[in-house]
C-alpha cells in the first residue's frame, strides 16, 4: 500500500522528537512537539505541561498565545485536560467544551469557549517508570475535531518525545527525568522574558516574536535558550530587527 504524504510526514516527525543530540535543549524539544501536532493534526493549537521537582503540575510550552494562556488558566484554576491527563497518566479523547465537557471543568470551559476554543483532547507524556506531562490539543470553530486515530497520532508523538528524553539514559532514573524537566521550565521563563523584549522593542506580537526568535536561532544552529538568555538581557542581534 502506497504511503500517504502525511504519513510520510508523521514518520518524518517521530523520527525529529526522538533523535537530538546529547545536549539537546528540553523546551525547544516540547515546543517542536506542540509544532508537530499542530501541523499534522486537525487542531488549532497545542500545549504542554510537565511535572515539576515537587510533583506539582505546570505549563511548559504552547504553539501561541491563546494556548498558552488557556494552559495556564488549566494550572490556575486546577481543572481542565491536561491535568487530568498528566494525573491520570490517561488519554482524554476529543470532546466538545459543552456538555459533559463543561460540566468535568466548568470554569475552564467558559474561558475556553471565550476565546474561540471549542473541543479540548489529551494524551500523557509517558515514560515507562511514570507520566512526565500531557500535550493538551485546542479545536476551534475553524478546525474539525480531532478523530480517535488523530489522538493515537498525537499519542505516538508525545511517546516520541518521552523516548527522547530518555536518549542518554535510563528512562527509569527518576532524577534524570526530574532535572530536564526543571531545565525546560527554567527555559520557558527566560523565552518568556525575550519575547517581551522583542515585542517592545520591534513592534510584534508576542507570537511574531516568538517565530522570529526561534528562525534565528535554527538558521545559525543556536540553542534557543541560550539566544533567550541573551535577548532577555538587552542583547539583540540586528539580524532580528529585520523583517
Amino acid at each position: 500500500m502506497p504511503a500517504t504524504e502525511r504519513e510520510a510526514r508523521i514518520a518524518e516527525a517521530v523520527r525529529d522528537l526522538v533523535h537530538r543530540n546529547a545536549d539537546f535543549d528540553p523546551l525547544e524539544l516540547l515546543h517542536d512537539l506542540t509544532e508537530h501536532t499542530t501541523s499534522l493534526l486537525p487542531v488549532a493549537g497545542a500545549g504542554v505541561t510537565v511535572v515539576d521537582d515537587l510533583g506539582r503540575v505546570e505549563y511548559a510550552t504552547a504553539s501561541d498565545e491563546r494556548c498558552r494562556r488557556l494552559e495556564e488558566v488549566q494550572i490556575e484554576l486546577d481543572e481542565g485536560p491536561c491535568l487530568d491527563a498528566t494525573r491520570g497518566g490517561t488519554a482524554l479523547a476529543p470532546a466538545p467544551l459543552t456538555g459533559p465537557a463543561a460540566m468535568r471543568w466548568p470554569r475552564f470551559a467558559r474561558r475556553a469557549r471565550r476565546v474561540g476554543v471549542t473541543a479540548v483532547a489529551a494524551v500523557p507524556l509517558r515514560t515507562p517508570g511514570s507520566t512526565a506531562g500531557a500535550l493538551n490539543l485546542m479545536s476551534g470553530q475553524e478546525t474539525e475535531i480531532p478523530t480517535a486515530n488523530d489522538l493515537r497520532i498525537a499519542q505516538a508523538l508525545a511517546d516520541a518525545t518521552a523516548a527522547c528524553f530518555g536518549h542518554q539514559h535510563d528512562l527509569h532514573d527518576q532524577a534524570v527525568l526530574i532535572q530536564q524537566l526543571s531545565t525546560a521550565l527554567e527555559s520557558r521563563l527566560v523565552i518568556e522574558q525575550a519575547k517581551g523584549v522583542l515585542s517592545e522593542r520591534l513592534g510584534l506580537s508576542l507570537d511574531d516574536a516568538f517565530v522570529r526568535l526561534r528562525a534565528h536561532a535554527r538558521a545559525r544552529q543556536l540553542k534557543l535558550t541560550d539566544l533567550a538568555a541573551s535577548v532577555a538581557q538587552g542583547t539583540v542581534p540586528s539580524e532580528l530587527s529585520e523583517p
